[in-house]
């Protein structure tokens, strides 16, 4: 899961993008709105406008008449005036009496037309309900543009006489078209304007991830083993710069804690060793002590055998002796670092001849070419490979026919030796303590052997593995480079 979830990068890239179309869609939605609202005011004015104008003209023709002001001489008060306020105006309209009956038109044609010679019921309630005497309809009919608007008209004394109806279409044709045309030049710039802020959005949150990606780095390349690099960044955010005092503050706490710790490892590393040490000098001590004392106890000049019995007390004291000699040297050379010289050799010459010591007629070489050159150091490399056979020797049961193969190859600029045999093998609970010091499974030894193999190794930049398997046998691999 962790890997299908975005950057901060990409998420402040993908949030200024939506940012912006929102505002976008959010612009272009309140100017519709606008527009609408805009275009509503603007018939509702206009259809008010018109209604003023021709009550003002009625107005003034009601005065100027000679008939009586009634509502059944309205027919004749408007008989003609009509058709030339309508003129005038350039708008038409229609007369009705108080009981909805149509009286005059501006359109003669209408006359004709029986669907217009009275009003709803519904259209005369609404006007009496009405405060202002005025109820706009809407044709639903002829479509939601057509209005229709009654409003009940007095004489100048507020006498009702009839009902003025105006009907009014909104054309919004040439508003709709400008509409269009503002929105695709809108459209335009938006287009325009997402690049830009694709650009932009790109560019930021490269810049504001970039301090936060150059302390990912260091942390990932923080280690313990190493000395650590602080972090130094200039201008920086105050949240950033706060962050990277608290990586360096961690820095220099880590060193100071590696450097107890290792100095702690050595100390104990050093204690550990010297307690296995001492163990096993202690071991042939014992014996030698038995054997003064039995001597000193049993020694008689007068003895014919006398000589051979000293014969076998100065052996077993040399033997004991060699034996603490082989403990001094294998903690010598475990603790030494191996002298680093460089000398180009002939890798299976010196293979051959760091396996001249053994006598075992089942220990067979195997080199893929007759001449690998390579810089090592030949005493070195000579130790390495005379641990890994002994190792292999003493890992095979006296019950088993023993097999013991050696190879050595080029590859990839690197050379491989390979040590296998048909031993015990490796159980998989001390798998990971092989290259520990003093770690063995055997009865004797202080287990210095691979740990010093594997440091001689690295210090000349190569690598030691192996492979395992219970009662089959065991392969290490030792991998260096030519130069």
């Amino acid at each position: 899961m962790a890997s299908s979830r975005l950057s901060l990068r990409s998420r402040i890239f993908l949030y200024m993008i939506l940012l912006v179309v929102v505002a976008s869609v959010l612009i272009a939605a309140v100017t519709l709105y606008q527009y609408n609202q805009q275009s509503k005011d603007y018939h509702k004015q206009r259809l008010e406008r018109k209604e003023r104008q021709i009550l003002s003209s009625m107005d003034y023709e009601l005065r100027e008449t000679t008939y009586e002001r009634t509502t059944e001489r309205l027919g004749l008060i408007f008989k003609d005036k009509i058709y030339q306020i309508a003129n005038n105006l350039n708008v038409d309209f229609n007369l009705y009496d108080l009981e909805g009956t149509l009286v005059k038109s501006s359109k003669p044609s209408v006359e004709n037309d029986s669907l217009t010679k009275c009003l709803s019921p519904e259209i005369l309630n609404q006007l009496n309900l009405s405060v202002n005497k005025r109820y706009v309809e809407k044709n639903e009919v002829l479509g939601g543009d057509y209005q229709s608007s009654y409003i009940l008209f007095s004489d100048f004394n507020a006498k009702p006489l009839g009902i003025l109806h105006v009907p009014y279409f909104e054309d919004d044709s040439f508003n709709d078209a400008e509409l269009k045309a503002f929105l695709v030049r809108l459209g335009y710039a938006y287009f325009v304007m997402i690049l830009v802020a694709i650009s932009f959005a790109y560019f930021v949150s490269k810049y504001i991830t970039r301090s936060l990606k150059t302390i990912s780095d260091k942390m990932n390349e923080t280690r313990l083993e190493k000395r650590n690099k602080k972090i130094e960044l200039k201008g920086a955010s105050e949240e950033v710069s706060a962050l990277v005092e608290s990586y360096n503050s961690m820095i220099d706490e880590l060193e100071e804690s590696a450097v107890k710790l290792a100095t702690s490892e050595r100390e104990q590393a050093w204690r550990e060793m010297a307690k296995q040490v001492a163990h096993e000098i202690k071991n042939p001590l014992t014996p030698m002590r038995l054997s003064v004392q039995s001597f000193q106890r049993k020694f008689d000049p007068t003895d014919p055998n006398i000589h051979q019995k000293v014969d076998e007390y100065s052996k077993t004291l040399i033997q004991q002796i060699d034996t603490m000699s082989s403990i001094a040297s294998a903690f010598s050379n475990f603790a030494k670092m191996p002298a680093q010289k460089s000398e180009e050799l002939n890798v299976v010459e010196v293979i051959e001849l760091a396996l001249d010591i053994f006598t075992e007629n089942y220990i067979t070489f195997i080199p893929d070419e007759k001449e690998i050159i390579a810089t090592f150091d030949r005493t070195q490399l000579i130790r390495v490979v005379t641990n890994l056979v002994k190792n292999a020797i003493q890992a095979i049961p006296t019950e088993r026919i023993p097999k013991i193969d050696v190879r050595v190859f080029a590859a990839n600029n690197e050379i491989v030796l390979t040590v296998s045999d048909n031993g015990n093998g490796v159980s998989d609970e001390n798998k990971s303590k092989v290259f520990e010091p003093k770690f063995t499974t055997k009865t004797s030894g202080m287990g210095l052997g691979l740990p010093m193999i594997k440091n001689i190794v690295e210090t000349y930049g190569g690598s030691i593995t192996f492979v395992s398997q219970e009662n089959e046998g065991t392969t290490f691999t030792v991998t260096f480079p030519k130069e």
